[in-house]
């Protein structure tokens, strides 16, 4: 069967992206909330006034009673670009006050919200409400992105309940600068909101994923040609994704670094752009047209020189609005003759070349809306549609890099194809070599078997031997001398039956498990302990598992706690025995504490009587673990430190 993700995959994914958007966009016409938009007041009757010009741009009064306004007012319909008034004197920065009445309409209750779908100028903006101000763009500088960026303020209910009566708008711009002012929406949030929303979503949220996403592919397209670098097909996709996403930036960015720089890259990314359509161009139709490569390069490099912040010759940089729209101009006119030229030379050459210039010629004829919006010939309200270039791009290079992958595909399919009989007969010598591999499988796992029986019985063996072996010749002895009680004749049967029940306990699977091991233990302790009258305090905790816990260290482990409460039942006259588990660094901890009487550690260690203690070390040290002892008149602390990984050095028992 033949894998082919690769189409699967990019139609999963585009699914998944159109559907995306959609939601989005479905949340976005969602916003508006339950009021319909008759509930708002539609602005477009406005006065409008210049006020003066000033050196530089400054901070809006906090009040401002347009009765105070001195300038002559004059009518203006909403949307519109005001016209530029005559020159008053030689400042930098000139102010224009827009006057909009909501008196004698009547208004909703509750908080209001103002909504404009843009407001053109190249310098502040600042609102008031009834002579309050209630919205300042920024804090300091020129407001940049106002093109693209809608008007939208909730107002303050204010403290005397009283209705908006007047909207003023003070504007600040250098004095060659035409504002315009799109019709404003006074009304409740609610009812505003989705209009808010949806300019917001189209004009700059959509285009910024549509240009992030471009880039991203952007990016795989220059690892892929890093790796092969003949392929400089991958290195201009790489180039155009980032072009691309630098001219389309003023759509959607906040602030920028340095506003002139910013301007700069943004105007001149789209010849950059224009010059990486064409190259691409030329490969695929093959033809060089050196007259319009020259041309179209001579005319990116001459205005990106011309037009940098830092030169002198052409200093026009400081009022983008007056150099954008020449700018545009310009790339309009190349795109359309790279697009016409381009299409010519690949209509018997390239079908890709083709798709690419008809591409061009879309991205063109989106691009003149803006020219138009720039230079105030359409209304205000009107949309960027340059900002959808990206997608257009995108979508037209995803497709050819999709054709390339896809034909790629079918040659590896070929290839496949013609290696498909040379591996039947490599697979016929396989199957019979795997045959012949379970059967030597087969042979060792059974062999393996026989050993875990054999070396499981002798494990068994050497423990009846040592443990319950041990306990009978005691017995034995101790009758044949007959200085043994009946009671201690009992207590030695007594332990070497519950060495036999630890002995059984130790093959029963635990699972890697040491509170299964201590629970049953627990379980075969409680009945014992209940005839002495002595109480069990279990604060056992859950505790990480022990890879390593087979039947002979599970034995181990038993017959040392098993051995600890022995001690304590025959020599401490306790009344309580507490048993608890504790988590250490690198393992896990057993205490087990009496109330009874101590002894002295040491001389015990030393003593010829100290040898279950000398066994409880040698036991745990079987196990990689440690024990350790801390005695006095107030009872004893025996401390079991197991590690979490058998193999290495582990550090000293921490003392509970």
């Amino acid at each position: 069967m033949r894998y082919r993700p690769a189409p699967f995959l990019a139609n999963v994914v585009f699914v998944l992206s159109v559907a995306v958007l959609v939601a989005v966009g479905a949340w976005y016409l969602a916003g508006g909330g339950a009021q319909p938009a008759s509930a708002s007041l539609h602005l477009t009757q406005a006065d409008w006034q210049v006020a003066g010009d000033a050196p530089d741009f400054t901070a809006p009064p906090l009040t401002q009673d347009s009765k105070a306004l001195a300038g002559p007012w004059q009518h203006a319909v909403l949307p519109s670009a005001l016209p530029a008034a005559p020159d008053q004197t030689a400042g930098k920065v000139r102010t224009t006050w827009v006057r909009l009445s909501a008196q004698g309409q009547p208004m909703p209750s509750g908080p209001l919200a103002l909504y404009g779908a843009r407001l053109k100028v190249e310098g502040t903006v600042a609102v008031y409400a009834d002579g309050r101000l209630v919205h300042r763009a920024q804090q300091q500088g020129q407001l940049w992105n106002s093109l693209f960026t809608p008007l939208w303020l909730v107002l303050d209910k204010r403290a005397d309940d009283a209705a908006v009566s007047e909207i003023l708008v003070r504007l600040e711009h250098p004095p060659a600068v035409r504002v315009g002012l799109s019709s404003l929406w006074l009304g409740p949030p609610e009812a505003l909101r989705g209009r808010y929303y949806l300019r917001q979503w189209l004009q700059r949220e959509l285009p910024a994923t549509l240009s992030a996403a471009f880039l991203v592919v952007g990016i795989f397209a220059l690892l892929v040609w890093m790796r092969r670098r003949q392929e400089t097909d991958y290195l201009l996709f790489f180039n155009l994704a980032t072009v691309s996403f630098a001219g389309h930036l003023h759509y959607y960015v906040g602030l920028p670094i340095l506003n002139d720089w910013f301007a700069w890259l943004t105007s001149n990314a789209l010849f950059w752009l224009l010059t990486v359509f064409h190259l691409f161009l030329r490969r695929l139709h093959g033809r060089p047209l050196t007259w319009l490569t020259r041309a179209v390069v001579g005319v990116t490099v001459l205005t990106s020189v011309l037009t940098l912040p830092v030169v002198a010759v052409l200093p026009v940089f400081p009022s983008t609005s007056v150099l954008v729209p020449v700018m545009y101009a310009i790339v309009v006119l190349m795109a359309a003759t790279v697009c016409l030229v381009g299409g010519i030379s690949a209509w018997r050459r390239s079908g890709e070349g083709r798709l690419l210039a008809l591409g061009l010629g879309v991205c063109t004829l989106l691009g003149v809306p803006d020219w138009l919006l720039h230079n105030n010939v359409i209304s205000p309200e009107g949309w960027f549609l340059g900002a959808y270039t990206n997608a257009v791009t995108f979508a037209m290079f995803g497709f050819l890099m999709y054709r390339r992958y896809v034909n790629a595909i079918g040659k590896v399919e070929q290839l496949n194809a013609s290696l498909e009989q040379v591996n039947a007969g490599l697979a016929q010598r396989l199957q019979t070599r795997e045959a012949e591999l379970e059967l030597s499988y087969q042979r060792l796992r059974e062999a393996e078997m026989r050993q875990t029986i054999s070396d499981e019985r002798q494990r068994l063996m050497q423990d009846m031997h040592d443990g319950l072996g041990s306990y009978l010749i005691s017995a034995i002895r101790s009758v044949e001398r007959g200085d043994a009680s009946d009671l201690q004749v009992s207590q030695i049967l007594k332990d070497c039956l519950d060495d036999l029940k630890l002995t059984i306990d130790s093959m029963e699977p635990v699972e890697a498990d040491l509170l299964l091991l201590l629970a049953t233990l627990r379980f075969r302790l409680e009945p014992r302990l209940e005839g002495t009258g002595v109480a069990l305090l279990w604060e056992v905790r859950e505790m990480p598992t022990l890879a390593w816990l087979d039947p002979s260290s599970a034995l181990n482990i038993l017959r040392i706690v098993q051995e600890t409460i022995a001690n304590i039942l025959r020599h401490t006259r306790a009344s309580e025995i507490r048993v608890g588990t504790a988590l250490s660094a690198e393992g896990v901890q057993v205490t087990i504490e009496d109330n009874g009487q101590g002894f002295d550690v040491e001389k015990a260690l030393g003593a010829a009587a100290g040898r279950g203690l000398h066994n409880q070390q040698r036991r745990a040290q079987a196990v990689d673990g440690k024990v350790s002892w801390k005695s006095g008149p107030a009872g004893t602390q025996f401390m079991l430190w197991l590690p979490l990984e058998r193999g290495g050095g582990q550090p000293l028992p921490v003392a509970g």
